[in-house]
């Protein structure tokens, strides 16, 4: 059902709105989850290091993949906000269109890159072949990954978060089945957990795309809807390239601190590949939640109901920092046994990188938490300079911070200790801007 986010409580509005997104995110992250956890526990160690080198590297192509989602996303809940439903329909079938394009040159590229990229990021031999093979068998199911995340990015302009959860609460949880089914009944290796999720992921993708399909044909309109607006598709960009780049640009950062991590062996990398999961999971509801504000402001931003975003970002908060505790707390005290999902208990130095990990890391929730929040406000009234700004003062921190810190330290620890400096100074560029921004639309 569409949902006119304009109207009623905005605190109320929010979380009735934002609650299924996270419960979706939760399922999405068990895709990744369940590969690793099966890799670890079904194949070995050497699997899970595997799974974990190739997530870094398929975060590439799901960056491009969220950057339309969120293009599309935040300009048809302008539009929707302002009841435009004809702009509205061209613009769900020009981001397609673009979409389907991309697509295609990111699966070519992927198949002639994607050895090259493990080479560079020295990845050990003894790895190398399985992480090849995962990223070939997910290089072809991309079209699956795009045109999911169109989909969803629509149901949320609309108002309807319930609907994606659905679907990724079924596809997922069988995801979890056919990994185990692949790998133990067939033995197929890590190309059991490669398959699993091509399949999953397809079987979820052409549902969404019908469902939505069905949705946006009830709306109607007065005439027949272009097929394609390159204004639109001007507008479409300034979110979606900015996103791209975002994640594009973490993710690069990202496969870059894996290079230094690599250095430290097979054990490390396993006990990062685990812990990074566990992390990816907090950072990515908090994203979604972000999403979701973005949505939330963006129709609120067409209907002119500017006082609504300042309340968005007051409710906002209070929903992560209230998802901090528990995630913080369980980290802190339980962090060995969620580890142990991804492993056995004589990987010893395994075990002790991924809880060092998540010691650092998780207190800081509370700061990159608040960062998100301001991010999807600004891009949800398309101040996207602003946000590429705090994005990659982060990004850039990070990185250079975990050169430097694990030279200085001969340690995996420094390469941790990097990402809450990163965070804390980003998080005060972004509240900064936002509340610029709020100023400027206030005084009109």
């Amino acid at each position: 059902m569409n949902r006119d986010l304009t109207k009623g409580k905005p605190e109320k509005v929010l979380w009735a709105f934002c609650l299924p997104l996270f419960g979706s995110i939760i399922f999405q992250q068990l895709y990744n989850i369940a590969d690793s956890l099966v890799a670890g526990k079904f194949i070995g160690e050497n699997a899970l290091a595997a799974v974990g080198n190739s997530y870094e590297i398929t975060l590439i192509f799901i960056a491009f993949a969220f950057g339309c989602n969120m293009g599309c996303s935040v300009i048809v809940s302008q539009l929707f906000g302002a009841k435009d439903y004809v702009s509205l329909k061209t613009a769900v079938t020009t981001a397609c269109i673009f979409s389907a394009i991309l697509c295609g040159v990111l699966m070519l590229s992927g198949i002639l890159g994607c050895g090259p990229l493990l080479h560079l990021i020295h990845t050990p031999q003894e790895l190398f072949a399985d992480s090849r093979l995962y990223l070939d068998i997910y290089v072809w199911g991309l079209p699956f990954v795009f045109f999911y995340n169109i989909a969803t990015g629509i149901f949320s302009a609309l108002g309807d978060s319930k609907t994606p959860f659905y679907f990724l609460a079924a596809s997922s949880t069988s995801n979890i089945a056919v990994d185990i089914l692949f790998v133990k009944a067939f033995d197929m290796g890590v190309a059991g957990v490669a398959w699993a999720t091509f399949l999953c992921q397809g079987i979820s993708c052409i549902l969404a795309v019908t469902a939505i399909g069905k949705r946006l044909a009830k709306i109607q309109v007065p005439k027949k809807p272009p097929l394609f607006d390159p204004a639109l598709l001007r507008k479409i960009l300034l979110i979606a390239i900015p996103s791209i780049l975002q994640q594009s640009f973490v993710s690069v950062g990202n496969i870059m601190i894996q290079s230094v991590i690599n250095g430290f062996g097979a054990p490390v990398m396993a006990g990062y590949s685990a812990a990074v999961k566990l992390n990816n999971m907090v950072i990515t509801s908090f994203t979604t939640i972000g999403n979701g504000i973005s949505n939330f402001s963006a129709q609120n931003l067409g209907a002119r109901k500017y006082d609504r975003i300042r309340e968005c970002f007051r409710a906002g908060l209070k929903m992560v920092w209230c998802l901090c505790l528990p995630f913080c707390g369980l980290y802190l005290v339980f962090g060995k046994y969620f580890l142990l999902l991804f492993m056995e208990k004589d990987s010893l130095e395994a075990l002790m990188t991924g809880r060092q990990f998540l010691w650092i890391l998780s207190p800081f929730y509370f700061v990159v938490s608040t960062k998100l929040v301001a991010d999807g406000i600004l891009r949800g009234i398309s101040a996207m300079r602003q946000f590429m700004v705090a994005t990659f003062t982060d990004l850039a921190l990070r990185v250079i911070l975990a050169y430097a810190f694990s030279a200085w330290t001969h340690s995996a620890l420094g390469i941790w200790a990097a990402w809450p400096v990163g965070w804390t100074i980003a998080t005060a560029l972004s509240v900064f801007f936002y509340q610029k921004e709020y100023r400027k639309l206030a005084k009109g």
